[in-house]
């Protein structure tokens, strides 16, 4: 029988805990690389931060209560199909940068947007698609956000390119106490 010393000991029972508690508690995300093509979308936009998002002062859900309680999804000309889309785009640097926010609709067309909405192209690419769990949208989308950023490139499927990500917000997301929803990374 091979010994080990109390470093090697310790590094085996601290790496065997994380595979127990990420194989019990959470569940492991592994996600599918597409080659996505390009679309638009218009919605509203706002400039935040990770950090923001965290505090009093966060942006994206007040976007979203602006985008539901003044039936602006309504108001979006030529959707591509009947899903909400959250862009972030623009970033300053990583995900502890600023960003922009883009909430709106995949569009056929950006020829006619709105006062008050931009018009933002998604770049064609490589995109490592995650899927959050099953539950209210509040707290599993940013609870996937959190273990995506947390993940090493190798689990995510390359470098991450901070172009654009995105959340899409179909069918399975209309029950929004019982929401699925995937979210594309941009990566190399």
């Amino acid at each position: 029988m091979m010994r080990l010393s109390q470093n090697s000991t310790l590094a085996f029972f601290a790496l065997a805990l994380q595979l127990v508690s990420a194989s019990v508690g959470e569940k492991v995300m592994t996600p599918r690389v597409v080659q996505q093509a390009a679309f638009t979308v218009i919605g509203i936009s706002a400039r935040t931060t990770n950090a923001k998002e965290m505090s009093a002062d966060g942006v994206i859900g007040k976007q979203w209560g602006r985008l539901m309680q003044e039936g602006l999804l309504a108001k979006i000309p030529n959707k591509a199909d009947k899903a909400i889309v959250a862009v972030y785009t623009d970033y300053a640097s990583d995900h502890n940068g600023e960003y922009n926010y883009v909430l709106g609709a995949r569009v056929t067309s950006d020829a006619d947007v709105p006062a008050g909405m931009v018009a933002k192209r998604i770049p064609a690419g490589r995109y490592a698609v995650f899927t959050s769990e099953k539950g209210p949208a509040a707290k599993v989308v940013p609870e996937a956000w959190m273990r995506i950023n947390s993940l090493p490139k190798s689990a995510v499927g390359g470098d991450r390119v901070y172009g654009a990500d995105f959340e899409i917000y179909d069918q399975r997301a209309v029950d929004t106490q019982n929401s699925v929803v995937d979210v594309y990374v941009g990566i190399k």
